[in-house]
Parts: structure tokens; C-alpha cells; sequence
């Protein structure tokens, strides 16, 4: 088996946050690192201590968890997605308390040192609102460069928001900081609305892992207030797993057929804030160029994330 990557999180746990966290510690390919912590889905203290949560129900919580940004770099963002979470961000679930402390170093700093001392390329996975990397960009910008591929969960090329008719939330929740990531240098994947939402986890699918074991099972609890959200925002039968799908390309590269393109965030403060702009009329040269997820195999991603999901209780 060729060696593993070194792999980190960055996330604002959030269910599909956390799905995306048992699958990553289900996939050899990858060994998780570290967990850095942000706003987003609920506040700061919460994202960090769900993060800690996940990582104590699947036996890892030897994984560090660092807590980073708890706002966007410029405007007050006081809108949260609980009603979509739930209050406390894992659809009603209350998982036991981990034993370990959160790391005391601020998250910029604790991504900045394993960056700078690993002897291999890190993927970094941010799946929540991109303020972390945006300050590891301005504060450590010599880290930064040392990411081998970060693999971003947001935007859309074409098919509007899911917050605003014009932005997704990760993007939406700090477009300054989107702003700064999507227009560096750093290989960068962008996993936005036009692949995810055609990503479904059906019922059936969830019974795949469910009663695979109790962190299955959890697993499964957890998606079941984001099942009455999908039918009700997206119209769809089953659990879109927007961060799981960021994940799996991260962890299992090609899972999703990408097309390098030039993308700009609207940063305004009318109607079009937070969007991502996609220019889709030519593949792009451009050394800030993103390669844009366009397709998916859904079928294939949805069988891929059960089968390592009901792997979790080995």
C-alpha cells in the first residue's frame, strides 16, 4: 500500500461535517493529523466541541482538534444554520464528551507547524467557511504554499445558492476570506452546489452503515433532521452530503471529473454577495486557476461513502 497522505480538516461541525469526518478516519488512504475548528454552522465553542465529539465516538481522540476564526475577517456574520443542525449543530444527538482538551494553540498556528514540518505534501480538507485558511495565508504565507491540495467544500458554478439565490453558505459565511483562498496560488479544488446536490444519501443507503455498529448507528441518527431538511429545501428523498463529497475527492483523487477554471468571489454588499463567480467559457491557464468540480458519478460516490461508512465499527 503506498504511504498515506497527511490529511487535515478544517470544518464548522455541522452533520454533514461530521459524516464527512468518520469518513475520512474510515479511509486508509488518508491519515488525519489534525482537526482545525470555525464558525459557521453553529458558534465557534460549539463547532470545536462537536469536533471533539466525532472524533471521541470513532475511538480517535488522539486526532487534535484547534480551534480557529469565530467570525469573518471584515462583516459580522450573526446568521447560523441551526435550523438546519439543529441547535447544537448534530441534528439533535447528544454524543458523550471527549476526554481530550482542545490543542491550546490557535488553529492558524497548529496548521502552520504541521505544514512546515511534514516531510510530505498535507491535503487540507475546508469544509466549513474558509476564514482559517484565508489568515494562514496572511500570517503564515510560507505554510501555506507547503499544502499539497486543499479540496474546498462551497460555491456554485451554475446553479445559484443555497443561502442566497446567488451564494452558497461556506462562501456566504466570509466572501472576503473565500475571496483570498479561491484567488491564491495553492492547488485548490472547488466542491460546489452543481456536484453536491446531485450527490444523495437515500434511506436505503443510510441502513447500509446503520447497523453496521453504535457508530453507525449514530451516524445514521444524525442524518435524520438533515432528511426533513433535503425534502424540504432541495425536494430530494434522501440526505445531500455536501462535505462527504469534498472528502471523498480528497481522499480517493478523480472521484469527481474537474475542469480548471478561472473563479471570483462577489464580495459586494448587495444582492450578489458570497457568490462564485465560475467563468465556464474556456479551460483556464492562469496559475490562480481552480479546477471546479463539474461531474459526478453519484451512483458510485453514494456506494463508495456507505461501504467505507459501515467500516467504521471493525
Amino acid at each position: 500500500m503506498a504511504e498515506r497522505i497527511p490529511l487535515v480538516i478544517d470544518t464548522d461541525p455541522g452533520i454533514d461535517d461530521a459524516l464527512a469526518i468518520l469518513l475520512a478516519l474510515a479511509s486508509p488512504e488518508v491519515d488525519l493529523r489534525l482537526v482545525t475548528t470555525v464558525h459557521g454552522n453553529v458558534e465557534l465553542a460549539q463547532t470545536s466541541e462537536n469536533a471533539l465529539r466525532v472524533l471521541h465516538l470513532a475511538g480517535r481522540s488522539d486526532v487534535p482538534v484547534a480551534a480557529g476564526a469565530r467570525g469573518p475577517l471584515v462583516h459580522p456574520q450573526p446568521r447560523r444554520a441551526g435550523h438546519v443542525h439543529g441547535a447544537e449543530g448534530l441534528g439533535g444527538v447528544a454524543l458523550p464528551p471527549s476526554p481530550a482538551p482542545l490543542d491550546p494553540r490557535p488553529a492558524v498556528v497548529a496548521l502552520a507547524e504541521l505544514l512546515t514540518s511534514s516531510p510530505v505534501p498535507v491535503t487540507v480538507a475546508a469544509i466549513g467557511p474558509l476564514t482559517n485558511l484565508a489568515l494562514l495565508q496572511a500570517v503564515f504565507p510560507e505554510a501555506a504554499q507547503r499544502i499539497g491540495r486543499l479540496v474546498v467544500m462551497g460555491g456554485s458554478a451554475a446553479r445559484g445558492g443555497n443561502i442566497t439565490a446567488a451564494a452558497e453558505f461556506n462562501v456566504w459565511s466570509d466572501p472576503e476570506a473565500a475571496a483570498v483562498v479561491l484567488g491564491g496560488t495553492v492547488p485548490t479544488v472547488l466542491v460546489g452546489l452543481d456536484v453536491t446536490l446531485a450527490t444523495v444519501l437515500t434511506p436505503d443507503d443510510i441502513a447500509g452503515f446503520s447497523g453496521s455498529g453504535p457508530t453507525g448507528a449514530t451516524a445514521a441518527a444524525m442524518l435524520q433532521q438533515y432528511l426533513d431538511h433535503a425534502r424540504t429545501a432541495y425536494g430530494v428523498p434522501g440526505v445531500v452530503v455536501h462535505d462527504a463529497l469534498a472528502l471523498a475527492e480528497a481522499v480517493a483523487p478523480g472521484t469527481l471529473g474537474l475542469v480548471r477554471r478561472d473563479v471570483v468571489v462577489d464580495t459586494g454588499l448587495g444582492a450578489g454577495r458570497g457568490q462564485t463567480l465560475v467563468d465556464r467559457r474556456a479551460v483556464s491557464t492562469s496559475p490562480t486557476a481552480v479546477d471546479v468540480a463539474e461531474t459526478v458519478d453519484a451512483g458510485a460516490v453514494t456506494e463508495f461513502l456507505v461501504t467505507r461508512l459501515a467500516t467504521l465499527d471493525d
